[in-house]
């Protein structure tokens, strides 16, 4: 009988009082507290270098931390019976970031930013995010190939009707988005942030933003990379945004909330910009009906476009009003 991960407890010395399932993994109340066990497919080397990351955390601020925890051999990963590999992380008590909280967002960004000042090590080249501009130049691709396909297309979907009536656009804005990218500091800051060793966490938005008794965290460093840290802060900024109809004032304070805990320096502000600035949500979009059977589109595809497309004028007034000069000159040039 499957049991999730259960019976690998004994190689960590824990037994489980009660568990229960969360997202995607097993919750075990212990003799030392709370863990977490999942299913592991990634790579162990990546995994050592994810518990020196967090132990680093963990002994350099006062931020709880989800740590992977070393079995009775020294060993991260466990596996069951049947061969299926585990790993068991700490776990906490807690509920997510409220979008609509201005306190739970403003708690969560200084929080990042906190973290942010502790999160370095030295970088394994294998591991690192790719550029932004390669990222950028690639995805542009992708979309032009997609609105190829779609413009020869003799029967198209109401989906693919209402894709060709604002693919150019959004293709447009990518492609200003890129020659602003590749016109600016940016490669400086990558460079930079290869030579001190940042880090970011690689997926930060609401959903892995947990709130506890011991004060706010980041869980679920299963993303995390070395890249310039602003692209945390973008992929907080860009979820909470989205929630709020792009609303100008609440970026600012986001930003000078974080400014607050982590000083940012222009280039970075500008390079934040930039991102908030490029379609992702559209590409993705693109790219899950690149990847699907075309032939075959849910509902949901049809709703998620006509809410971008609705919310692209207030995105657009959103990138032009929130980084004024008169913004930008609160911050140092680093």
């Amino acid at each position: 009988m499957y049991d999730f991960g259960l019976s690998v407890l004994e190689q960590y010395d824990l037994e489980a009082k009660a568990s229960y399932r969360g997202r995607g993994a097993l919750v075990c109340e212990t003799q030392k507290g709370l863990k977490i066990i999942k299913e592991f497919k990634g790579s162990e080397k990546k995994l050592r270098l994810q518990r020196e990351l967090q132990v680093h955390i963990r002994e350099n601020s006062d931020i709880p931390v989800d740590c992977v925890l070393e079995n009775l051999e020294g060993e991260l990963i466990a596996k069951d019976d049947d061969g299926i590999a585990y790993i068991v992380r700490d776990w906490f008590t807690g509920r997510e970031c409220d979008v609509k909280s201005r306190e739970d967002m403003f708690e969560s960004i200084q929080m990042l930013a906190r973290l942010h000042t502790v999160m370095y090590l030295t970088v394994e080249e294998n591991f690192r995010k790719e550029s932004l501009i390669d990222e950028c130049r690639r995805h542009n691709r992708e979309i032009r190939k997609i609105r190829t396909y779609v413009k020869k297309k003799k029967m198209k979907t109401e989906f693919e009707r209402c894709l060709m009536g604002c693919i150019e656009r959004f293709l447009d804005q990518g492609e200003r988005a890129l020659d602003e990218l590749e016109n600016s500091g940016y490669t400086d800051l990558y460079e930079h942030s290869g030579e001190i060793g940042s880090v970011c966490h690689g997926d930060c938005n609401q959903h892995n933003v947990l709130l506890t008794d011991q004060g706010p965290m980041l869980i679920n460093y299963d993303r995390w990379t070395w890249d310039c840290q602003v692209a945390d802060l973008f992929l907080f900024m860009r979820k909470i945004l989205e929630k709020n109809n792009w609303n100008v004032r609440l970026g600012q304070d986001i930003i000078l909330a974080y400014h607050q805990q982590r000083p940012l320096s222009e280039p970075e502000v500008r390079n934040l910009k930039i991102r908030l600035a490029y379609p992702w949500k559209f590409w993705k979009l693109i790219n899950h009906y690149a990847s699907s059977s075309r032939t075959w589109l849910t509902g949901r595809n049809m709703e998620k476009l006509e809410i971008m497309i609705r919310q692209e004028k207030a995105w657009l007034e959103f990138i032009d009003c929130c980084f004024s000069e008169l913004f930008l000159r609160q911050f140092t040039v680093s």
